[in-house]
């Protein structure tokens, strides 16, 4: 057997897991399509990029605001009763954004769409830890990794695809793939019910008051902010790469170069949840962010395209076993019956990172050049170093 059979087979070998797993990958190629096709819908109605962008940060800030909340009801009262609603939901605010006739009434609806989006990815690794939580804890990194892959996979196919169709002209085709992917692939997940953890209110773990008493802890709230920071990483490199590129008159490479990081990130990932890890998971996330900010500090040295994207494949294979840590220590960290919260809010804490990132990213790029903006990357990277040597710190005193 291989080492990728070993590292993996088993556990997609596992009852139920292959088609839970499957069904959620194939849900947040639609999630990762979204966003974007809002924008190329949107600007071919009305020919405003102002109208697409507040269409899309609508969306956005919906999904990081109120996402956690549903997940809230989600880790209550279980994921095959709530999720259907969600999904009908989402499927009638996508269908209000394709019939809408005016700019207006298409912001509101997509950011109604935004506010109940399921968040398959959180409800997807809270399947896994509930499966594997007792007997099989030490293959939740693989699991995790697994789940970093396919996130990874949905957001490189899923604006591949929405470019695609929208550069043909079928912009509204691309939202209602998204929008089918997302509801079909949720509508999947809910009917699986073997595989589902059980509604916090059937077990004595499940009060209100241990359900924030576990999300306010500090280790998890460290772990939030340490996702903020990673946030902030993505939102520099979007803009800054794009910056660099358009600044040396080569608007083209900005493509490949984010190709290759994202390519070192897969194959990182992969490698990273072959084999078990002797090394304490908190030890593992220092090493890992160290590495990240020291790779990190050669972006903004960048003299070529070859140099950036060299030192993008350099930085990127950090960021999926640090996100698979995250993942690994968040599910330590709090109560099983705040598992999706807690996966949503971190989720919602790297989109508030990315978006700040991005503002902040731009403004340098316009006012000091490329450059400046790359530097981000390194200081992004001090902010997770300086954290998980916190967090390592608290848990060494804490023992």
């Amino acid at each position: 057997m291989t080492r990728a059979a070993s590292g993996y087979r088993p556990l997609l070998r596992t009852p139920g897991a292959a088609a839970f797993f499957l069904t959620a990958a194939i849900g947040r190629v639609g999630i990762a399509m979204t966003g974007l096709g809002l924008v190329w819908l949107l600007h071919d109605r009305t020919g405003s990029y102002a109208t697409a962008g507040l269409a899309a940060a609508g969306f956005a800030l919906a999904e990081a605001l109120v996402g956690p909340q549903l997940a809230r009801l989600i880790d209550r009262f279980g994921q095959t009763r709530v999720l259907p609603f969600y999904l009908v939901a989402h499927g009638a605010a996508v269908v209000v954004v394709l019939v809408s006739t005016t700019p207006g009434v298409a912001i509101v609806a997509a950011t109604c769409a935004g506010a109940v989006v399921p968040q398959l990815g959180a409800l997807s690794a809270a399947r896994w830890a509930h499966l594997l939580r007792d007997e099989r804890a030490d293959e939740l990194p693989s699991a995790f990794s697994l789940e970093s892959l396919a996130n990874a996979t949905g957001f490189l196919l899923g604006p591949v695809l929405v470019t695609a169709l929208g550069a043909t002209g079928n912009t509204t085709l691309a939202s209602a793939i998204a929008a089918a992917l997302i509801v079909g692939g949720g509508a999947a997940l809910a009917a699986q019910r073997r595989t589902a953890p059980g509604p916090a209110r059937e077990t004595h773990q499940g009060s209100a008051r241990g359900e924030r008493s576990s999300l306010l802890r500090p280790a998890f709230l460290l772990l939030a902010l340490l996702n903020l920071a990673i946030g902030l990483y993505f939102g520099t490199m979007g803009v800054a790469v794009t910056a660099f590129a358009v600044g040396h008159e080569m608007p083209g490479v900005a493509t490949p170069i984010i190709a290759a990081g994202s390519l070192s990130a897969l194959l990182s990932g992969w490698l990273y949840g072959l084999r078990r890890h002797p090394m304490p998971a908190r030890r593992q996330l220092v090493v890992a962010t160290a590495y990240l900010t020291v790779t990190a500090l050669l972006l903004p040295l960048a003299p070529s395209a070859a140099w950036l994207g060299a030192a993008m494949v350099f930085t990127e294979a950090a960021v999926p076993p640090t996100l698979v840590l995250l993942t690994v220590l968040t599910e330590r960290a709090v109560r099983p019956s705040a598992l999706t919260q807690a996966f949503t809010w971190n989720n919602s804490a790297s989109a508030a990172g990315s978006a700040l990132a991005a503002s902040l990213a731009g403004h340098a790029a316009d006012t000091w050049g490329a450059s400046a903006a790359l530097a981000q990357a390194p200081l992004a990277g001090l902010l997770l170093l300086a954290l998980a040597v916190v967090l390592h710190r608290a848990a060494r005193r804490a023992r």
